[in-house]
């Protein structure tokens, strides 16, 4: 019989709330797993940006919320997983990335998705430590 997972829920105004069966992030050992984040303003819940790069933005700041009630924040971040509805934005996501992490970046993958929720062009989700320097 397998035992019992620490499992902690991460749960902030600051980002936009699940809009379904799952939360923010997840705290695990020293890891947060989050959910994907959607570029929603979470005060208003509406879509922040028409644009990508604002888009993108927005995610990033709302990943940085759900993560500093998690006890981290992005320069932890091991691993990102990102949902592009265009991957010709490829290089929009590269030099933002470059502004965040101008020295040692995440591990990344990065997929197209033929539709994202909402219809929006960017999701990301990331795996970060807790307890880093």
């Amino acid at each position: 019989m397998l035992g019992k997972v620490d499992r902690r829920v991460v749960d902030t105004p600051n980002a936009p709330r699940a809009s379904g069966p799952y939360s923010q992030a997840i705290i695990s050992g020293n890891l947060v797993f989050t959910a994907g984040q959607l570029p929603l303003d979470p005060q208003t819940g509406k879509l922040a940006a028409e644009d990508f790069e604002g888009q993108l933005w927005q995610v990033m700041h709302n990943l940085a919320a759900v993560l500093q009630v998690a006890g981290t924040d992005l320069k932890n971040v091991i691993k990102f997983t990102v949902f592009l509805s265009d991957l010709t934005n490829f290089s929009v996501l590269n030099k933002v990335f470059n502004e965040y992490f101008p020295k040692s970046a995440p591990a990344r993958s990065v997929f197209q998705a033929s539709r994202l929720p909402l219809d929006v062009l960017i999701e990301i989700e990331a795996i970060a430590g807790i307890g880093g320097e």
